[in-house]
């Protein structure tokens, strides 16, 4: 019914209609519903079932699990600092949770799909589905206690000067929701960082607790940059019961988003693999060197390392594109990741930056790797 109504009113945006100007919001809105049936008539075409509509929904599925937990440990991390953990039920949490996260991912999408739908009105374009996973993906990668106002900043700042300036999906250089977490991190230093940003401290339409303006609650991260043990277990850390930004605590939810992504093929296991290896023997070195006063294999379950490895260093716009070019790609994330966390004692995460800074080079890792196999195949040629 909906489809037929949507054909029904279609004359009225197309060039001749009265709702012409209105043309890329009918498409767009259309396009989000229903994967369009025309197809290419000249040429010699490939004609396959995925289509970057159908890429963003898995990606989108994919981060559930850990937007899901995310908003559990947010309400659970709520309980644990007033003391009542025993009294609360995990409904309790979680609705606390689920409220507190909630205004981050409409505040997201509103400000990011606004900009695009006024962007390709303004260009005469069809709308791109990009910003459907940017848009879950900046609320999870930022702390519970992020102001909206600040969020609402860095997602106009992403959108406009990393995305939509280099031509819109697929065009960007940078992550865009990293783009946005170092926006703000940069600027709202104080917002992004310490001891108070990581733990709710008011009560949401009677659930959780309000807590004093002087509790703060340091990250396992922050301890170790200190030099000091990380405060939590190694089963906390994987399970994710520990403070950080709302989708990075669990290595579970983040490991079944994981198995999505490389069941379906949408993400590269290369990438992923050689992250952990270049992140695991970086950390092994420091470790026996004696400057991290964890174990080696803790760096891997701690801050954003395995949620970066899963879902940023995979982005197939901004990520190297050569098969051998996927693991160097990967390594140097994971190793700059680790060095970044362990020299550098104000920062003491790292992967944001080392993402980032790979994200630069990937185009440079491509060229090499092709230039390598020509000259390669050149001297096989000579010889023959």
């Amino acid at each position: 019914m909906l489809k037929k109504y949507l054909d029904k009113i279609r004359p009225a945006f197309e060039e001749e209609g009265k709702l012409h100007c209105f043309r890329s919001f009918f498409e767009g809105f259309e396009s989000f519903l229903y994967v369009p049936n025309t197809t290419s008539k000249s040429g010699t075409n490939i004609h396959d079932s995925i289509d970057s509509k159908r890429i963003m929904s898995i990606v989108v599925i994919a981060l559930l699990p850990a937007l899901l937990f995310g908003m559990y440990n947010v309400g659970w991390q709520n309980y644990a600092a007033a003391g009542r953990l025993a009294e609360a039920s995990f409904f309790e949490m979680f609705a606390y949770g689920f409220l507190a996260v909630l205004p981050k991912l409409l505040v997201s999408y509103v400000v990011g799909l606004g900009i695009e739908f006024a962007w390709a009105q303004m260009k005469g374009e069809e709308i791109q589905e990009g910003y459907l996973v940017s848009g879950i993906l900046i609320p999870l990668i930022v702390p519970v206690n992020c102001p909206l106002w600040i969020l609402a900043l860095a997602v106009a700042f992403s959108v406009i000067f990393v995305k939509e300036i280099f031509g819109g999906t697929g065009m960007n250089i940078f992550n865009v929701a990293l783009a946005a977490r170092a926006f703000m991190f940069f600027s709202y230093p104080t917002e992004m960082s310490g001891d108070s940003v990581w733990v709710p401290r008011e009560s949401i339409f009677g659930l959780g607790n309000t807590l004093p303006d002087t509790f703060t609650q340091a990250t396992p991260l922050a301890f170790v940059s200190k030099g000091m043990d990380a405060g939590c277990s190694l089963l906390d850390m994987i399970l994710g019961f520990i403070p950080g930004s709302v989708g990075e605590t669990s290595v579970v939810a983040i490991g079944i988003g994981a198995l999505i992504l490389l069941f379906t093929g949408i993400a590269s296991w290369k990438i992923m693999l050689s992250v952990f290896v270049g992140g695991a023997l970086t950390a092994w070195m420091f470790n026996s060197l004696g400057y991290t006063p964890i174990d080696w294999y803790e760096h891997l379950f701690l801050g954003g390392f395995c949620f970066g490895a899963v879902f940023m260093a995979t982005d197939p716009v901004t990520a190297a594109r050569t098969e051998t070019g996927k693991y160097v790609y990967g390594f140097m994330i994971g190793f700059m990741a680790i060095v970044i966390r362990v020299m550098n004692p104000g920062y003491p995460e790292g992967m944001m930056l080392s993402i980032l800074f790979m994200n630069m080079f990937a185009p440079l890792i491509d060229y090499c790797v092709v230039q390598r196999n020509i000259s390669m195949r050149s001297r096989r040629a000579v010889k023959k």
